[in-house]
């Protein structure tokens, strides 16, 4: 990838905001300050860059966010990328066979039409390098950071600003956009005798293209969306192929087919017509969202579907009754495959219905007490998702943690804003997951929440803004309500949407344009607003507001009252 990792130094006094939004972090060396006091010819440590936002990720979250703050003139802005090139899951899950299960024409942004989709449903390598062009058309190179893990950041109550710590040295920032996504820290189970296996171990999002599979006997670990793609690519090449299988998934055929080039020249040509395409694909999605989330029993047609497909591809019945789940369609997600079944119907595959309990040596051993004999495992489980990494590394106003803060499940105000973190904005935050639509609709719903907080702040003069305890209890107290009657909570089943408590703290109980119109516009009603007024802050700059935090009532007025404290003028 064309791009380089030389950072230029900070900006000096007078720079202009667009040389501002290229600087990169010069790493303070702390010895460096104390030996100033004994050596008056010492060095003075450079000051530690500034920008207006932090954005963490550089997959579609991180680009979009990117695109939508230099759209609305933000150029003062870096994103921030641990490893070396733009995609985020899409770059990090390069495994064979890895696949959207969302159509290409409505998995991909809004504002950035791509008319030269190959398939009706993308691989992998095209949908990164259709994030590449993203970075590339949109002029955003120069504000990518790649090889710089953030691994703190921390709140300056003083200051009213960011201080983030990175592999790749220190920066300050008027606020900060999570935008890492919940797919990005892979999961794999803590499993007695695993580090004493002798052969290859890997998760699926870390696939090691160098080891040979043929004529291998591999173990594949999980029965999720990733693993529905990997059996059916890496089967006919290994020697012997054993699937654990803890909980079946229904699975419906895969809708795909090649764009022909008459499609592409004509979608290329007549950008309505690409424009109609997506929004056939909205609305048909948009149809099937009531029987998630109000009337379950309304997929049970779908689920004589997935019956069908399943005694299609398995003809033995007792494999058949292995791979049949006992809860109802869509309470787990649904798998898009016309292969999978037949791949773990072959001759050289096994699978067991129990989970992997512990591993002796080169022989697994599964929940059921059967052993299996492997070369190498490949874990299929999944990501860090209720228990994000991340959170144990952002520190709110009282030094919180993201992590102690969602002790009891996580939670923000409209998946955006968490009170006791001013101006640290998610994007694919809690509850804006989908359980049959595209994410970058969601996405994109939230950048528009971004937009209009960073607008508003300058409008009204403000440094930052946190939700207030009232508005963001009422607003999941709601949620959760609306969740009770949803096929996640009511289909039978356990997810990887819930928590350890059982609560669903992923998915949005609702359509991707109800989520629209709730992010439409920032309430400020629901905010705390700190305005400066000179170069200190309080110690108590952000408190509770005075009023009631319960849940029911109203603040009675539009207008944000206003309260001194030291230095600044808390709204709430």
């Amino acid at each position: 990838m064309a791009s380089s990792t030389k950072r230029p130094r900070p900006r000096a006094a007078g720079a202009t905001t667009q040389d501002r939004s290229r600087t990169a972090p010069e790493a303070v060396e702390p010895d460096a300050v104390e030996s100033d006091a004994a050596e008056p010819d010492a060095v003075e440590p450079e000051a530690v860059p500034h920008v207006r936002v932090a954005v963490i990720g550089s997959g579609f979250g991180g680009l979009g966010a990117a695109v939508r703050l230099r759209r609305a003139g933000i150029t003062d802005f870096v994103v921030l990328e641990r490893a070396d090139s733009v995609g985020g899951t899409w770059r990090d899950n390069s495994y064979p066979g890895c696949a959207c299960d969302v159509p290409s024409h409505l998995y991909s942004f809004s504002f950035a039409p791509n008319p030269d989709w190959p398939r009706s449903f993308s691989g992998q390598p095209d949908i990164r390098a259709y994030l590449e062009k993203v970075a590339d058309v949109f002029g955003l190179r120069p504000h990518l950071r790649f090889n710089t893990e953030v691994t703190e950041a921390r709140w300056d109550v003083e200051r009213t600003r960011w201080q983030i710590t990175t592999t790749a040295g220190r920066w300050t920032a008027d606020a900060v956009v999570a935008a890492a996504g919940p797919l990005a820290d892979p999961q794999i189970p803590d499993l007695p005798g695993l580090d004493t296996f002798p052969g290859k171990v890997f998760h699926s999002s870390r696939w090691d293209h160098d080891f040979p599979l043929a004529g291998k006997r591999v173990a594949m670990v999980g029965t999720g969306a990733s693993a529905a793609q990997i059996v059916p690519a890496i089967q006919p090449q290994v020697g012997k192929l054993t699937v654990f299988q803890r909980t079946p998934a229904w699975v419906l055929p895969r809708r795909d087919r090649a764009i022909t080039e008459l499609e592409k020249r004509l979608h290329g040509r007549f950008p309505i017509t690409a424009k109609a395409r997506r929004g056939t694909l909205f609305a048909l999605r948009e149809l099937q969202v009531d029987a998630f989330v109000r009337r379950p029993g309304l997929l049970k047609l779908v689920q004589r579907l997935a019956e069908r497909h399943l005694a299609d591809g398995v003809a033995d019945p007792a494999l058949r009754a292995k791979l049949t789940p006992d809860y109802r369609i869509g309470c787990k997600r649904i798998l898009l495959s016309n292969t999978y079944y037949p791949a773990l119907a072959a001759a050289n595959t096994e699978v067991v219905p129990a989970g992997l309990r512990e591993v002796r040596g080169s022989t697994l051993v599964a929940a059921d007490g059967s052993e299996h004999e492997v070369d190498a495992i490949v874990f299929g489980t999944g990501f860090h998702v209720t228990d994000m990494p991340m959170g144990s590394r952002v520190f709110g106003v009282d030094g919180t943690s993201f992590a102690e803060k969602w002790k009891e499940g996580m939670e923000a105000l409209r998946g955006s804003t968490v009170h006791g973190f001013p101006n640290f904005f998610f994007v694919i935050g809690p509850n804006t997951g989908l359980g049959n639509s595209s994410m970058i609709l969601m996405i994109e719903s939230q950048l528009n929440y971004l937009i209009d907080a960073l607008t508003r702040l300058d409008e009204i003069g403000a440094t930052a803004m946190q939700p207030t305890a009232r508005a963001q209890r009422r607003w999941n107290l709601e949620l959760q309500h609306r969740m009770d009657r949803t096929v996640w909570s009511t289909g039978g089943c356990r997810s990887w949407y819930l928590d350890k408590s059982g609560k669903n703290t992923v998915l949005w109980p609702g359509s991707t344009t109800s989520f629209r119109r709730a992010t439409r516009k920032v309430d400020l009603t629901e905010y705390e607003l700190i305005l400066r007024r000179d170069g200190r802050a309080g110690p108590s700059a952000l408190s509770e507001p005075s009023a009631s935090s319960e849940p029911s009532g109203s603040s009675g007025s539009s207008e944000p009252s206003v309260a001194a404290t030291g230095t600044e003028e808390v709204m709430a």
